[in-house]
């Protein structure tokens, strides 16, 4: 059996969407390994969803890849990185390339993505597969991988390991860190005018940990985009106020339709309401009162 059979056979797999899914997490996976081959943990760290399910169990598929630099640097190369993730991926059987995006818009954020052939890997890694006449032969799986080139200070890192495909080291946020990034995109995400799914989703999971959050670093990301005063202090009651004044002007019908794919038990979104989200809301705590 090969590594990649063997990171697949840890799936639960009743459907063709559920083996795509599998291969992307085995991809990012895999990515994450090449990238560990390099120097790229001595200048970065690895954030957001998926880090959170990779690391600490979060039960939802999240599509990207998340990185931050430890401390600002707006000639990082992202491209420096792409041939030793394709080489990773190749030896392991894994036809992909790595294309960087361009943005006409200058942003903190650099960006690519790890693209290969759906049907192909499909093909490779599921012999018995029946459904291939409906698969696009175009279709591609695709990982985002983004990195934040300016990020905002007071973030506390940590180092954990995987595995498979073989024993590696991350360099990551610790956990007050990440809810911090996670309660900054609940308040101030910009997504066509309305919360996002998977940001309320993640919320709930810190919370179910009695995850703290870094009040210092939530500060900084929300005065870095223009949502907070610097010169105004940020207390854990008042980033209550701040999110229960949110959860009274957010469409539940909608933010349950964006999570509803990335999750198999839909009943943990049965209770999702104003009332729900300001009750669990008043166990918030952080590892700094105030800043």
């Amino acid at each position: 059996m090969t590594i990649i059979k063997q990171m697949l056979s840890n799936y639960e797999i009743n459907n063709l969407e559920d083996k795509k899914n599998a291969l992307k997490e085995v991809v990012q996976e895999v990515a994450l390994s090449g990238l560990a081959r390099t120097n790229f943990f001595n200048h970065a760290v690895f954030c957001g969803g998926t880090a959170l399910r990779m690391f600490y169990g979060l039960d939802r598929f999240s599509e990207d890849l998340d990185f931050s630099l430890v401390t600002p640097n707006e000639q990082f190369d992202l491209s420096d990185y792409f041939s030793y993730i394709e080489n990773e991926a190749n030896s392991l059987g894994l036809n992909f390339k790595v294309e960087e995006k361009v943005k006409e818009i200058d942003s903190n954020i650099k960006s690519a993505f790890l693209k290969g052939g759906t049907k192909e890997q499909i093909i490779t890694f599921y012999e018995n597969e029946d459904n291939l006449k409906n698969i696009n032969p175009r279709e591609l799986i695709k990982i985002k991988f983004e990195i934040d080139v300016n990020p905002p200070d007071y973030a506390s890192f940590e180092n954990k390991f995987r595995l498979l495909p073989y024993p590696y080291q991350v360099k990551l946020y610790d956990m007050p860190s990440l809810f911090a990034g996670k309660i900054h995109a609940v308040l101030c995400r910009g997504w066509k005018s309305r919360v996002k799914g998977r940001d309320l989703y993640d919320y709930v999971f810190y919370l179910s940990k009695n995850a703290k959050v870094n009040l210092k670093h939530l500060k900084a990301r929300m005065v870095q985009t223009g949502h907070f005063d610097e010169k105004e202090e940020l207390t854990i009651d008042k980033l209550k106020d701040m999110l229960n004044k949110k959860f009274t002007s957010i469409d539940y019908i909608n933010a349950k339709e964006d999570v509803v794919a990335f999750i198999k038990d839909k009943r943990k979104l049965d209770l999702w309401s104003k009332e729900f989200f300001t009750d669990i809301t008043s166990n918030l705590k952080c590892n700094h009162e105030k800043t």
